[in-house]
């Protein structure tokens, strides 16, 4: 199976688009190797910037789906990474940029008790698109929920 595959559209590789200087409606957070309190204050800040934007309807599955970004960054590369979220007129964008070029593996999770192997799963089932792209040196793993339905 293909990482980029999503139920709305297929995306497995986008050209980098990204800016360094943060927008009025964006979130930008660099994350400390693994630094697993990086995780709540990464959902704590998305909330924030979802609040500002006026759409909250989706902010659950919006911080749902960033920490499970974050946390596989932070828990499979044992390197820092950087959040990007940015809310336009098409929605919201979640951005998890690490430094390590092995791509994701979608896996079955490993048992009916485990809470390991569903994040990728839970980003291809909610998000609205959905993507790995190589960046530099790494990758970044991305997610978009569309403004119509935010």
């Amino acid at each position: 199976m293909a990482i980029g595959a999503s139920s709305a559209r297929t995306v497995e590789e986008e050209a980098d688009g990204s800016t360094e200087q943060a927008q009025p409606h964006q979130l930008r957070r660099r994350l400390g190797r693994g630094d697993l309190k990086a995780v709540p204050e990464a959902r704590r800040a998305l909330r924030e910037l979802l609040r500002q934007w006026g759409r909250p309807g989706r902010s659950d599955v919006a911080e749902l789906l960033t920490s499970e970004l974050v946390t596989n960054a932070l828990v499979h590369t044992d390197h820092d990474a950087v959040l990007t979220a940015t809310v336009g007129p098409r929605g919201l964008r979640v951005e998890v940029r690490d430094f390590v070029a092995r791509r994701p593996r979608k896996r079955a999770a490993d048992g009916d008790e485990s809470t390991h192997g569903r994040g990728l799963v839970l980003v291809q089932s909610l998000a609205d698109a959905w993507g790995v792209r190589t960046h530099g040196v790494g990758k970044v793993v991305w997610f978009e929920l569309d403004a119509g339905l935010a």
